[in-house]
């Protein structure tokens, strides 16, 4: 896991929003990001901002109970961002992506998953080595009640074979690494196996 100082947080919080609002998977003020720093705190992005046009000052410090630190409001799902990080220790970055197409897979599914079989991308996901493979990525139904989500998913992201991300219904994804740049591979990865998964329905 990498910790970062406030100071190279913001600036990597400011460059995924960038990448991200160019991919088309921060719509309007859609999507949150954070970093775990290296005193313990971590780096959010403020409330309501536009990932696109993100600046230094859009980027905030909260505690682990996700308390603001320097007077600005955080986003409301930071708590589920807290989740994971108390969940998994060796987590240092989350990112949060609306993408039509993971948001559209995760309304066209029922179930509370899907399974990602057969692509050459999962080897792109933390432990997996071979195209020859086969993950869940969980779907939970969405609420306004933080805590609710969080005690509905957070099981099925301890099960063996988790993978690092899951759907939330109607609303978009959830991935996270050891630092920015796996979390970023994580998010990538997947979004680009939902869009290919959705392709070839295209062709049925």
């Amino acid at each position: 896991m990498t910790k970062l100082s406030f100071a190279h947080a913001q600036d990597a919080i400011v460059a995924v929003g960038r990448w991200l609002d160019g991919k088309g998977w921060a719509p309007a003020t859609a999507g949150n990001y954070s970093v775990r720093l290296d005193d313990g705190s971590f780096a959010v992005t403020v409330s309501g901002r536009h990932k696109g046009r993100l600046t230094p000052d859009d980027v905030m410090r909260v505690d682990a109970r996700g308390q603001s630190l320097d007077g600005k409001k955080p986003s409301a799902e930071t708590a589920l961002h807290l989740a994971l990080y108390r969940m998994f220790p060796d987590c240092g970055a989350v990112l949060h992506s609306h993408s039509p197409a993971a948001v559209g897979l995760s309304r066209a599914t029922p179930a509370d998953g899907y399974v990602l079989a057969g692509h050459e991308m999962l080897k792109a996901l933390p432990g997996i080595d071979t195209h020859d493979s086969a993950v869940t990525l969980p779907i939970v139904d969405n609420s306004q009640d933080m805590a609710a989500l969080d005690a509905a998913i957070a099981p099925r992201l301890l099960e063996p074979g988790a993978i690092p991300a899951y759907l939330i219904r109607s609303h978009g994804l959830y991935g996270w690494g050891r630092d920015m740049a796996e979390a970023e591979r994580v998010v990538e990865a997947v979004e680009w196996m939902i869009a290919a998964e959705l392709a070839e329905r295209s062709f049925r």
